[in-house]
């Protein structure tokens, strides 16, 4: 009977602790988000890239991952690190803008102008913040903005020297693993400014746009090594994502490049443009003459133009109250010109979302996610839940959904997970009782 007892009571605990959910540090809370910018869906396809391959080995990758509207640097990067549409978070270029005043300020100075970031939505970091955990911001857009007076916990803001210095890459991965192991930051959101810089100057075909995705290849293995090195590997979890695709952009010889002058008076009839800027243009008509801007602009070739109002609902665009009443979208390549053509980029993006140039990537792994899982396609706004998720932190309001991605988490069952463990040790149980 004594040892009957003693089976029991050992039993019940063995179940006990099966039912509980794992704390947060055995679960581990660091999270590290990655973002190389214009990085599309499928650069890796046509170059030899074994860190990359690992990776869909050892962790998860999606087939592909569809921007928000707007494809371009800021107002996606926002989307990612909020989960809300660019129409919540009101990032609608990555230019500092006003129509009022014409005041248009250049991307990179951008990035410190709260003004700009601060309407209203939190973004990860200072959610994270405010329920305990140190985030850190190293070059990510939007990092180095104050939101209602909260500053993220550590900021380096991206600097005006080249994007492509492959030691300064690694030096940077040393930087953040000394936050995550000797300061116990538990999320840091790391940038690089590549292949976008290299995607603009030579196009997504050119052989230096495979040198270098060799060299994000290179830097991905020396980020693992690191990881091992600074005794990280069961508690950081790893993102690698993008905020857009590139395509490559149509010139003359072979297509007529859209002139908008051409079409319209713009010094007549608009009061504020910003037309000069890849796929994506924005325009303010001077008053009353909105009707005459939008019909001049639908006969021009190769674009499509939207009043506000009438802006596609799978944009999430229309309820922006910061763009200018007429919206213009390039068809795929075409860059848009406002008076006389000086564009001189070989690649481009800001064109629609749906376009298979402008989906981007997805890479997860750590002690979270499941091994060798692919994903299905999914919108970049799912990827703040996630995020959340692996923090053990209440999300703010946003526009994404957990059920999107949870599949790719080891415990995403994990109640279910828990109860066939009880079930299983209890019928056990049952059969020792029976075998004494």
């Amino acid at each position: 009977m004594k040892m009957r007892l003693e089976l029991f009571l050992v039993l019940t605990a063995v179940i006990s602790a099966a039912g509980k959910p794992l704390s947060k540090a055995a679960a581990g809370n660091k999270l590290l988000l990655i973002s190389f910018d214009g990085f599309r869906w499928d650069y890796d396809q046509d170059v030899d890239t074994p860190n990359l391959d690992q990776l869909a080995v050892d962790g998860v990758k999606a087939k592909y991952i569809t921007p928000p509207m707007l494809t371009m640097t800021s107002p996606s990067h926002f989307t990612t690190i909020t989960g809300r549409w660019v129409e919540d978070h009101e990032v609608v270029h990555n230019m500092m803008f006003n129509t009022k005043t014409n005041l248009k300020v250049p991307h990179k100075q951008t990035l410190t102008r709260s003004e700009w970031w601060d309407n209203g939505v939190l973004p990860l970091w200072i959610t994270a913040q405010n329920q305990g955990l140190k985030t850190a911001s190293f070059h990510f857009p939007g990092g180095g903005a104050n939101y209602s007076g909260q500053a993220v916990n550590r900021v380096k803001v991206e600097a005006f020297n080249p994007d492509d210095n492959e030691t300064e890459w690694q030096q940077n991965i040393d930087t953040v693993m000394n936050w995550f192991s000797k300061e116990d930051f538990n999320l840091v959101t790391l940038y690089y400014g590549e292949p976008d810089r290299v995607g603009h100057a030579k196009g997504p075909d050119h052989p230096d746009r495979k040198t270098i995705i060799r060299q994000i290849d290179r830097t991905i293995g020396y980020l693992r090594e690191a990881i091992d090195l600074h005794n990280l590997t069961d508690s950081l979890n790893v993102i690698i994502t993008s905020d857009h695709g590139m395509t490559t952009i149509k010139k003359r010889p072979q297509v007529d490049e859209i002139i908008l002058n051409k079409y319209l008076n713009l010094i007549k009839l608009a009061s504020f443009e910003i037309l000069d800027y890849g796929g994506f243009g924005i325009l303010t008509p001077r008053p009353g003459r909105e009707q005459e801007v939008f019909e001049a602009l639908s006969n021009a070739p190769n674009l499509t133009v939207y009043k506000k109002n009438q802006i596609p609902e799978s944009f999430h665009l229309a309820k922006s109250e910061r763009l200018p009443p007429i919206v213009v979208v390039a068809d795929l390549g075409f860059n848009l010109n406002s008076r006389f053509i000086v564009y001189v980029n070989k690649g481009d993006h800001g064109f629609h979302n749906g376009e298979m140039d402008m989906k981007t990537i997805f890479r997860a792994f750590g002690p979270a996610f499941r091994r060798n899982f692919l994903s299905e396609p999914f919108d970049s706004v799912h990827i703040y839940p996630l995020m959340c998720k692996l923090l053990h932190i209440d999300p703010a309001p946003h526009n994404g959904s957990l059920s999107v991605t949870e599949e790719m988490l080891l415990l995403h069952g994990g109640g279910s997970r828990r109860a066939s463990v009880s079930v299983t040790l209890m019928l056990l149980m049952m059969l020792m009782f029976a075998a004494l």
